[in-house]
């Protein structure tokens, strides 16, 4: 607490003035809006120090009477007194004669922070004429700055000049342990914390610090031509470094080989096709890793259709060890949420290109927090401030930062910062065709560049110089001596036409500039000892097993509720639900009551299964194909980082999609069957709805099938509609007499057996055949079925095993 130690009053501001009473009566006033205060205050105090003593009558000693005392008591009494005393009678230290004592255990309480913003010592009061304070305004006169009077400042020294009053604070000394119990509410709960300042308290428990280094990096592909073949070099003797605690920026113009080092980096790409060494705590790469790595894409792949707190969670329930539960995995998805400053869009939806959602910077964090759940010890981020504004990709930049301090080693690729993101990394590696121009402390990037006689002429972004530089453009910087010694006047190759040496000179001077001045200093560096002991690291490099997060049927189970909830938003939308509905209505007028007691009516009937057989074998086609090119980049991100089985991941797609498949078609079957006038009987009815979800199944496993193995949409569609056609063809219906040659094609078609088991359905009591085929007990077409619900499912299945997981 703090206590009104001195008012003073200055007798000579207050002569010749007209309105004392007026100011006195304002005084008035706010000493009674005080008195008001402090009722409420003391009985908010008195219920708290009840419950108190109540809870911890054992344990504290009672607390003295003296430190109950609140500022806004002490505030009042004081100015109380000091009314009572117009001509001011103080003591011989300045204190108003009826103010109460205030010694070292009779004031209120003060915590450590609050004392030490102590104001000591008497504030002289200020004379002036009358009518410049009169012209004050009644808040100015006295004005008590609220923040000040809360933090244990002084009264504003702006209402002592106006009023002539001085006013000042001053404390009194405490034991520590008093000052820690004698009073419920402290000054540093009173206090409101900044929260913009205040950092996010990232995931610092134990993990395994990693040590990244890489050593002269190369990496060729093969361009295949229709003659022959092209090798290409992307990446050409790449050296760096880089420890946790660091935030270490990959730079460089478009087609540098950013994204593929960032990947050799990640063991997204295989390790055989590299040259040179790239080593984690001094050891290769290995498949045991992954649980430590966390990779974000440029492109932030997720479900549109989930929220952000689904996605989360889904992630934590499937990456997380098996010794957590679930309850704990969940809380762990909510801390996520807290630390990436996502409380306010966590039940949004994430949204795509179709569907509204969360903004840029949410879904860049959402990206993140996926591979931060798991508390990586490496992360690595393909331009995560790509498409953001420069205010939300500084707090993109800066949650690294926080992240790297956690004992995280962080590597970003980055294309144009600004000048404040440039200044954020510790480390910078700069690119230019594959080549390394720079790596050392981003600080020093620019001291570099001078001492090979490349520095900029104009005032200019950091970021923008070293891009021009590793594009060979040298407008608006200096030329290097050497460099100009080597342009031959009239040589078009090594001149421009500015006259300035051409960017294929300036790249390849930049390079055997670095390789002279640096590379070896690099070189030796890398060569050096990890920080941990030899044996420690060895020993938990050695200890990392690969490990699922969950069992098989827990991933089965997570994985077939997260695709009924991204799913089904598809299935119901109004457009599907009208098309199917609107067929049934068509197909029920246009064979309305039909007769099957006449041949007429018996064929017209026939067509009409024929049609039900045709629309559900080509419905679910072309709606499977889609299932996995859609969901290849996920299905790619996601087994790269290993959240799941394959087998897992195919069963619960594939079995997530048939309980929305069977409402629709149930609802089809409702609607055409009664207004058609097929056998009206519990038996037949409900053997057309199976037979129908029969057909449905298979036709879904072929389009799985074609969808898996091509993995194009264009080609799928086009493989997919020839397939179709064929099937309907062969189905029994147009061509009764098919040549012996072709007439195997009919038994590979679904819609041939779904037609002619909905014929023995039908007609199993009316006729012994129909249109040539024998009614019997459909036990070969059903079994042909089956097959072909299996058959097709595990070509799928093979398809996707063989399929590379690319990045």
């Amino acid at each position: 607490m703090y206590i009104l130690e001195h008012v003073k009053v200055d007798e000579a501001a207050w002569k010749g003035v007209s309105q004392v009473s007026s100011i006195k009566t304002n005084l008035f006033q706010t000493v009674e809006t005080l008195f008001y205060l402090l009722v409420l205050e003391r009985i908010i105090i008195f219920a708290w120090q009840f419950w108190k003593k109540a809870k911890m009558s054992t344990e504290k000693p009672p607390l003295a009477s003296g430190l109950a005392r609140t500022r806004s008591e002490q505030l009042y009494e004081t100015v109380a007194a000091a009314i009572k005393s117009p001509h001011g009678s103080m003591d011989a230290n300045g204190v108003p004669a009826t103010a109460p004592a205030t010694t070292g255990s009779g004031g209120g309480t003060l915590s450590r922070k609050s004392s030490r913003r102590l104001m000591m010592g008497v504030s002289p009061g200020r004379s002036g004429g009358a009518g410049t304070h009169i012209r004050k305004s009644r808040s100015a006169q006295l004005k008590l700055e609220l923040d000040e009077v809360s933090s244990g400042a002084a009264l504003s020294r702006a209402s002592s000049a106006s009023l002539g009053l001085s006013f000042s604070f001053t404390g009194f000394a405490m034991p520590p342990e008093e000052i820690s119990d004698s009073n419920p509410f402290s000054d540093d709960e009173m206090i409101p914390e900044d929260n913009e300042n205040k950092k996010p308290k990232f995931q610092a428990e134990p993990t395994l610090p990693i040590f990244l280094k890489f050593k002269e990096v190369t990496y060729k592909v093969v361009i295949k031509k229709l003659t022959s073949s092209v090798e290409k070099e992307i990446l050409s003797g790449i050296n760096g470094s880089v420890s946790p605690g660091e935030v270490l920026a990959l730079m460089g113009p478009s087609g540098s080989g950013k994204t593929t080092l960032l990947s050799l980096l990640g063991g997204r790409i295989s390790q055989s096709a590299i040259g040179g060494s790239i080593t984690y705590n001094d050891k290769p790469y290995s498949k045991h890793l992954k649980s430590k790595i966390g990779f974000v894409t440029q492109d932030d792949v997720l479900f549109p259709h989930l929220t952000v707190k689904e996605t989360l969670t889904y992630a934590a329930r499937l990456r997380l060890p098996k010794t957590l539960t679930r309850e704990q995995k969940e809380q762990r998805a909510i801390g996520v949420i807290q630390e990436l400053g996502l409380e306010r869009c966590q039940d949004t939806m994430i949204g795509g290109a179709f569907v509204r959602g969360v903004s840029g910077g949410e879904r860049k964090r959402v990206s993140i927090g996926n591979e931060i759940i798991i508390n990586p010890s490496l992360l690595l981020l393909d331009e995560p401030t790509s498409g953001l504004d420069s205010t939300t990709a500084l707090r993109t930049i800066q949650m690294l930062h926080d992240i790297a301090e956690a004992g995280k080693t962080v590597i970003t690729t980055i294309h144009q910062p600004s000048s404040r993101l440039f200044h954020r990394f510790d480390k910078l590696i700069l690119l230019g065709r594959g080549n390394l121009l720079y790596f050392g402390k981003s600080s020093e990037a620019l001291d570099y560049f001078s001492s090979i006689g490349c520095s900029p002429l104009i005032a200019m972004n950091p970021a923008e110089f070293l891009l021009d530089l590793a594009n060979g453009n040298i407008n608006d910087i200096s030329v290097p001596s050497e460099l100009e010694d080597r342009v031959q006047v009239g040589n078009s190759d090594r001149e421009s036409r500015s006259g300035k040496p051409s960017p294929a000179v300036v790249h390849e001077y930049l390079v055997e500039a670095y390789e002279a001045r640096v590379t070896e200093q690099e070189k030796k560096k890398l060569t050096d000892p990890v920080p941990l002991g030899e044996e420690e690291a060895r020993a938990k490099v050695l200890r990392l097993n690969r490990q699922w997060g969950a069992s098989w049927w827990e991933q089965y189970c997570i994985l077939f509720s997260r695709g009924l909830k991204e799913r089904r938003h598809e299935y119901f939308s109004w457009l599907r639900v009208i098309q199917v509905l609107s067929t049934a209505v068509i197909l029920g007028l246009l064979w309305w009551q039909s007769d099957i007691r006449t041949p007429g009516g018996l064929q017209d009937q026939a067509g009409l299964l024929f049609f039900i057989a045709v629309f559900w074998g080509f419905f679910p086609v072309f709606t499977a194909i889609f299932a996995f090119p859609q969901e290849r980049a996920m299905l790619n991100k996601e087994r790269a980082a290993d959240m799941y089985r394959l087998s897992a991941y195919f069963l619960a797609r594939t079995t997530s999609d048939l309980p929305l498949d069977f409402i629709l078609p149930s609802l089809f079957l409702l609607v055409v069957y009664f207004m058609t006038g097929l056998r009206l009987s519990p038996y037949p009815f409900f053997l057309s709805m199976l037979t129908v979800f029969l057909c449905i199944i298979a036709a879904q496993g072929l389009g799985l099938a074609i969808g898996a193995i091509l993995m194009d949409l264009q080609k799928a569609t086009t493989l997919a509609s020839v397939t179709v056609m064929t099937f309907m063809l062969a189905g029994g219906f147009f061509v009764k007499k098919v040549p012996v040659f072709i007439s195997w094609i009919r038994y590979l078609s679904f819609n041939y057996h779904t037609y002619k088991l909905l014929l023995k359905v039908q007609y199993q009591d009316f006729a012994q055949s129909i249109n040539g085929m024998r009614i019997d007990n459909g036990l070969t077409e059903v079994v042909a079925l089956v097959v072909m619900i299996f058959g097709y499912r595990l070509l799928a299945y093979l398809s996707l095993r063989q399929m590379k997981i690319t990045t």
